[in-house]
């Protein structure tokens, strides 16, 4: 095993080039340049050669190995003789794949989306550098296939599809062992660490360990959006069990097949591990994706001010919806600074939905003051209607059918105060009874009832149910008070969207902001007009989160460096953009998007005094630079697939 990540190093004189900057314009051009870890443009030392090389996917460069290489690592006539550019791997690579094109859109329901989730993971297993290289110049046309939605159905499937191990799993079985299981990954630095239990996979519900997919394409676009070495990355499943029926009886399924864990026991699961991996890791950076709801918040609670962490369905879902808020305010020819005279109907009480409003609130509160009265104020803003979908089995009946497994979607309505056995989270949500009456509303009240009364300016579905944005409810939204009304159609994959930008725009109206989770094609509006579908995905935000918490060293990650990420997002579009009802950028100005992001959260952890540094950069110096610095440091800082020279050392 290489001890690649330890290799790479800044210059030894960075420091003393930097305290020369504000006097030596030079100076500061050579230290801007100095921040930088190198990544892949350093001679690697290596401890296999031969064929060990050759199927090392972190190592092998297939036909690109030079000839002075082969030489060097035993492997001239391994390969065929003519020596390829790494261009011409990604020409003869992209020939094969081209032959399934498809739209990627339909997601789940197309399977040569999943095939090329087969050929591009075929590619991953066998050279990792080309497959980043692949995808990061092609981003906006595969991030659908190894991201939502096409990741939905490749998790469906996993347990056919595993071919090769990828990440690490932690079962029940597991209790007692997993100090020492941490050491089995062969990586002596991990910069982060995706982890999920498999309990709610994006709206699919419990995939138990077949989950694992969903960190694997995650940590694929912290690679490729915020270039951190994937070397340094690891997909976690911890498998306590699934309450997947099909899943428990199907011999081919590849994970425990029990009832999950539940209570205290769950808990100490989790402590173990998150013990574990900060103990060999200390500096390592946990997304928790897919947790249950029952779940999402009190581990992120009990985790959060401990270790560096955080929840991308709780807080990254709602930094892309606030982004998107503030970005349909100023769609509405308004400045940002009246998002608090939004009203807000919210379809899904879920862990994103709850998410969303209490950043909402927060981000609504601090405009009008920060204090009790501000929060109060703010509050009254939202309408959370909830809705959830739940799969159930007639064994029986009186006429002796027997009906098979399928989806029930369960309306509970308006949330008011009056309901029994409200979820805490959502409590502060709650309408008073009385308010509920003067609007003309009660507790239970239908979603079409709620925008029927309310008139809207914002309707934002964080449901994971289909279909719920109707066509009795969208009629119903013509009535919006607002010139501009938004609809956020949030819930992922594809098939999962409350409504489609067709249905939005052809009910409502050509003037409203839309935007989805998953893509959509644009609507021809027709006479030259185009309505504009955002992607609000969540990829805009988590990988910036993660870089800049990395570069800045930052202890926790604090709810101002999530806010900075969200308000960075919601500017980076010009004016001429939103007004055209361009909220979100697109897909290939990722890494563009990534590098502000993290800019600004490393921004605002020193301002929160809460930055350590990261490797030669420490707090003090830090504290030193300029914004534009501080974009620099973040840029050269990010991984790119270049093909390091290899050198063989003996272990």
């Amino acid at each position: 095993m290489s001890n690649f990540p330890n290799q790479i190093r800044a210059s030894s004189s960075l420091i003393k080039r930097l305290k020369q900057r504000m006097t030596n314009p030079a100076a500061l051009m050579q230290a801007s340049r100095s921040f930088t870890t190198l990544e892949g443009h350093r001679p690697t030392i290596v401890h296999k050669r031969s064929l060990d090389i050759l199927h090392d996917p972190w190592f092998n460069k297939g036909t690109a190995f030079s000839m002075t290489e082969r030489d060097r690592l035993d492997i001239r006539g391994l390969l065929p003789p003519n020596v390829m550019s790494s261009e011409q791997q990604i020409q003869r690579f992209m020939v094969d794949l081209k032959r399934l094109e498809v739209q990627a859109r339909d997601g789940p329901s197309d399977p040569n989306a999943l095939a090329k989730w087969r050929i591009l993971n075929r590619l991953h297993d066998r050279n990792e550098t080309m497959y980043f290289k692949v995808l990061i110049a092609n981003i906006e046309e595969y991030a659908p296939i190894v991201y939502t939605p096409t990741v939905g159905l490749a998790c469906q499937n996993y347990s056919g599809l595993f071919r090769r191990p990828r990440g690490m799993y932690f079962s029940a079985e597991d209790r007692g062992e997993m100090m020492s299981m941490v050491y089995n990954w062969p990586a002596e630095q991990v910069d982060m660490i995706v982890v999920t239990d498999g309990s709610r996979i994006l709206g699919l519900g419990d995939l138990g360990v077949q989950g694992i997919g969903i960190a694997i394409g995650k940590l694929d676009l912290y690679v490729a959006a915020a270039g951190i070495n994937p070397q340094r990355v690891l997909p976690v499943m911890i498998d306590v069990g699934t309450n997947n029926e099909k899943l428990l009886k199907d011999p081919l399924y590849l994970g425990l097949q029990e009832h999950r864990l539940d209570g205290d026991e769950y808990i100490a699961v989790l402590d173990e591990f998150m013990e574990a991996v900060f103990t060999r890791w200390p500096h390592v950076i946990v997304q928790f994706e897919d947790f249950q709801s029952k779940w999402a918040f009190k581990l992120l609670q009990r985790y959060r001010n401990a270790y560096r962490m955080f929840n991308d369905d709780v807080q990254g879902t709602a930094g892309v919806a606030i982004a998107g808020l503030l970005g349909a305010v100023r769609a509405q020819g308004r400045p940002m600074i009246d998002f608090p005279k939004q009203k807000i109907v919210v379809a899904g009480a879920g862990s994103a939905g709850i998410g969303v409003l209490n950043a909402a609130r927060k981000t609504m509160a601090r405009m009008l003051g920060n204090n009790e009265s501000a929060f109060e104020s703010a509050g009254r803003q939202f309408w959370v209607v909830d809705a959830k979908k739940i799969s159930w089995r007639l064994l029986g009946s009186p006429l002796l059918i027997v009906v098979p497994l399928r989806i029930l979607i369960m309306f509970k309505g308006l949330i008011t105060e009056e309901r029994e056995n409200i979820d805490l989270e959502a409590l502060p949500f709650a309408r008073k009874v009385e308010e509920a009456s003067r609007q003309g509303l009660r507790e239970g009240a239908s979603l079409a009832e709620v925008v029927r009364e309310v008139k809207p300016d914002v309707l934002l579905g964080l449901s994971a149910v289909g279909g719920l944005f109707s066509k009795e409810v969208l009629e119903a939204l013509k009535g919006s008070t607002s010139t501009r009304p938004a609809i956020f159609a949030m819930s992922n994959p594809t098939k999962n969207a409350e409504c489609t930008p067709e249905e939005a725009f052809s009910i409502v109206g050509d003037n409203i902001i839309f935007a989805s989770g998953s893509p959509f094609k644009d609507v021809d509006l027709g006479n030259g007009h185009i309505g504009h579908c955002n992607q609000g995905n969540n990829m805009y935000l988590f990988p910036g989160i993660g870089l800049g918490t990395l570069l800045s060293g930052s202890r926790i990650i604090s709810d101002g460096m999530l806010q900075a990420a969200a308000e960075c997002l919601a500017a980076y579009m010009t004016e001429e953009e939103v007004l055209k009802g361009i909220i979100y950028p697109l897909t290939s100005r990722i890494r563009d998007i990534t590098k502000e992001v993290a800019a600004a959260v490393v921004k605002e952890a020193i301002e929160e005094d809460l930055a350590e540094g990261y490797r030669e950069m420490d707090a003090r110096e830090l504290r030193k630079l300029s914004q534009e610095e501080i974009e620099e440091y973040v840029k050269n800082n990010m991984w790119s697939p270049d093909y390091p020279t290899l050198v063989y050392k003996k272990d």
